[in-house]
């Protein structure tokens, strides 16, 4: 199971996430971060710093969040 940032991280991109995950698995671009799940070792650091608390595992995504899951999916299919 991965971590997977929700909406709150959209046009925020406060970037602690980035400095503490221990094996890079975060990306960002023009909109949000998102993590790739292929890379994610699930240590919940980004979590833990998140200060807009955007970042949840993909388990207790909240429903209204639920679309992220495939936003974050997509966004490393299209970059292979």
């Amino acid at each position: 199971m991965a971590f997977v940032i929700t909406s709150a991280c959209e046009n925020e991109k406060a970037g602690e996430c980035i400095e503490t995950c221990p094996v890079d698995c975060i990306v960002e671009d023009n909109t949000q971060m998102y993590i790739d799940p292929d890379v994610c070792i699930d240590c919940g650091a980004c979590e833990a710093v998140c200060p807009v608390e955007a970042i949840y595992p993909e388990d207790e995504v909240p429903e209204s969040e639920q679309k992220y899951i495939q936003i974050n999916r997509d966004f490393f299919k299209s970059r292979s």
